[in-house]
């Protein structure tokens, strides 16, 4: 079984995907270990990382070369985070999945909201571009590459329910192989979306999320840390460095 197939399995098993997002080679690694059965590259951990901002500020390039070396070094299937694509117009783009999917991935997350202002893209611009994306893997030999169709609706607060079961359904009639939508956390509207979808439902971890075996229950099918373990580490890296300058004594590095 390809890696292409063996993640498409993963969202059809009984069990909830638990999905570890990896910035880096050594952060992939320690998510293997763990026995995390796939890994997503997170954008906002990855330009962190390199000093510089979410939100497509760094080059595309820079995102290609850490996404090949996690796919090219660890052993389970490698979703990527390409935000909303990396170009101006829908062919860079279709362009820059090929790349993705040429490296060895097994996916990408692609969003609609639009960069530079608080918006989402038009529905119909969205569906063409899904479209020609899937005809694009197709056509070069990728049947099996996931497209996770992200929806900013919940992030953005634009009448978020109905908002995000329109755009769920356009997106899997128009090739989205799963739907991602970040910042769903009550219960009941994370059931009424999978409900409302034959795609699977990936969400993204919050604090007050429901525990796994809940989301299970309301029909989710996938679970993304998003940028979650990036910001705690650098917070941990934060208070230890402080403790140790504070107390003068290096041994608290080793506790």
């Amino acid at each position: 079984m390809s890696q292409l197939e063996r993640f498409q399995q993963l969202h059809k098993s009984d069990r909830l995907l638990v999905l570890g997002n990896a910035w880096d080679l050594p952060s992939a690694r320690v998510l293997e270990k763990a026995g995390f059965q796939a890994i997503g590259t997170t954008s906002w951990g990855i330009a962190a990382s390199m000093g510089y901002a979410d939100g497509e500020a760094i080059d595309f390039d820079l995102q290609l070369s850490v996404i090949e070396r996690i796919v090219d070094h660890v052993q389970i299937p490698v979703t990527a985070d390409v935000e909303s694509g990396y170009g101006r117009h829908d062919e860079e783009i279709v362009d820059n999945v090929l790349k993705v999917a040429h490296l060895g991935a097994a996916g990408i997350n692609i969003e609609d909201s639009t960069k530079g202002t608080a918006g989402l893209k038009q529905l119909s611009d969205q569906c063409q571009l899904l479209a020609k994306m899937r005809g694009a893997l197709d056509n070069h030999g990728f049947s099996h590459f996931y497209i996770n169709a992200r929806t900013d609706a919940y992030l953005l607060n634009l009448d978020p329910l109905n908002e995000t079961q329109t755009r769920a359904k356009a997106y899997v009639e128009s090739g989205a192989s799963g739907i991602f939508v970040p910042g769903l956390k009550v219960d009941e509207e994370i059931q009424t979306i999978a409900s409302c979808t034959s795609a699977p439902l990936n969400v993204m971890a919050l604090p007050c999320l429901p525990n796994f075996d809940q989301l299970q229950k309301l029909g989710v099918r996938r679970l993304s840390l998003g940028g979650a373990l990036y910001r705690k580490m650098a917070a941990l890296l934060e208070q230890c460095a402080a403790e140790m300058l504070h107390s003068r004594d290096s041994s608290i590095v080793f506790e």
